[in-house]
């Protein structure tokens, strides 16, 4: 089937109106290339963006790690500053109650030697009492009353007798006698 010059010329008018609507739904060229390369731009300046926020949060996260890093470090040192603190303490503590219960022994020995102090100046005094008594009733010539104190003087039922308590030097200066050589003087001679 051939076609006449008219139908040719009519079928070519009618691909023109189709050409010019298929240029107009096309962008140019040019046009589609300035969009490629601003949403280029706008990707790279986007990727560096993120970059730059990724590098600074690591180096912000890098710092804060090192201030942990010497926080942590500070804190251990901290904890065995207390840790040998409290050893120390307790060395104290039990050197301390050593020296306590050493001091509390020490103050039972005192007790029982102002216990015992107390019971020999209680004798001492009746000794001494009775001793005076005895050599008065000697000078006066009373010998049955001396012999009756002089018992009294030898009475060990208390435990011993307080002839034992009276004193074995002279507390003057004189050649005298003691309490002690006194009595036996006296006993002596009565007995």
């Amino acid at each position: 089937m051939s076609q006449t010059p008219e139908q040719n010329h009519s079928q070519e008018e009618d691909n023109i109106p189709l050409q010019h609507d298929a240029e107009h739904e096309r962008p140019p060229r040019n046009k589609q290339q300035s969009v490629l390369i601003y949403l280029v731009i706008l990707f790279a300046a986007a990727f560096l963006l993120m970059a730059l926020s990724y590098f600074m949060q690591r180096r912000t996260s890098d710092a804060t790690i090192e201030g942990l890093r010497g926080q942590s470090v500070s804190a251990m040192q901290s904890v065995e500053d207390i840790q040998e603190e409290n050893e120390t303490l307790k060395q104290q503590v039990a050197d301390l109650e050593e020296q306590l219960e050493e001091a509390q022994r020490e103050l039972d020995g005192l007790q029982t030697l102002t216990e015992n102090l107390t019971v020999m100046q209680e004798q001492l005094t009746k000794a001494m009492d009775l001793f005076w008594q005895i050599d008065e009733a000697y000078v006066r010539g009373r010998y049955s009353l001396c012999r009756t104190l002089i018992a009294q003087m030898e009475d060990t039922t208390q435990g011993s007798a307080l002839k034992e308590s009276l004193p074995r030097e002279s507390t003057t200066d004189t050649d005298r006698f003691s309490p002690a050589d006194r009595y036996q003087e006296i006993y002596d001679a009565v007995m």
